[in-house]
């Protein structure tokens, strides 16, 4: 059986506002007291795994490690079929240091159109790490599909929300609230596989 942290103080292992946020919002019904890793002036690991689930374990095993506390992280980013695959795991340094998601999306749209290929596809995917100081993991990915806008709309959200919309939906996750981006999101769908595996009451 997985083990399960059903109290007590968790450590949000992110430096992105935007994403501490939306996590602290899906913990919130579960009672736990979350802990954001920059109000903690924990140290931001630097991400040399090759994969959304790598990335996001060794930032909650660093953060569980210095806190002596449970610690969750994500690693996310948006995969698009036209750049095979790109930004991927690479999508927050495509923004640069000072976090420039216009920037970014600029960089998607122009390779995109370099490519020639019509195909707008793409899918956010989200990975999760739950850390115990002493070393053991549970982690999950989850996803949602959909396709690339342009010009961006919306100002909600963060990163590449305003140039993404997912299937089905006719607004782009930058222009949707908050509540509604939540409950067909890529961290969304992340997040409740968690809490059934490992995260709140059983």
């Amino acid at each position: 059986m997985a083990r399960r942290l059903t109290s007590g103080a968790l450590v949000v292992a992110s430096h992105n506002a935007g994403k501490v946020a939306e996590i602290g919002a899906l913990i919130a019904p579960l009672g736990l007291e979350v802990l954001g890793a920059a109000s903690l002036g924990l140290a931001e690991p630097d991400e040399t795994g090759n994969d959304f689930i790598a990335n996001a374990e060794l930032k909650a095993r660093a953060a569980a490690g210095a806190m002596s506390l449970p610690a969750l992280a994500d690693d996310s980013g948006l995969c698009v079929a036209a750049l095979a695959g790109a930004p991927g795991i690479l999508s927050a340094r495509w923004a640069g240091e000072g976090r420039g998601f216009g920037l970014a999306m600029d960089r998607v749209h122009d390779e995109m159109t370099e490519t020639g290929n019509p195909d707008t596809g793409a899918r956010f995917v989200c990975a999760l790490a739950l850390c115990w100081p002493d070393g053991q993991c549970q982690t999950v990915q989850g996803e949602v599909l959909g396709r690339i806008t342009w010009p961006p709309r919306g100002g909600n959200g963060f990163g590449y929300d305003p140039m993404f919309i997912a299937r089905g939906e006719s607004l782009t996750f930058g222009e949707m609230d908050a509540a509604a981006k939540h409950a067909i999101s890529h961290r969304a769908d992340a997040f409740a596989k968690l809490v059934a595996r490992c995260l709140g009451p059983a």
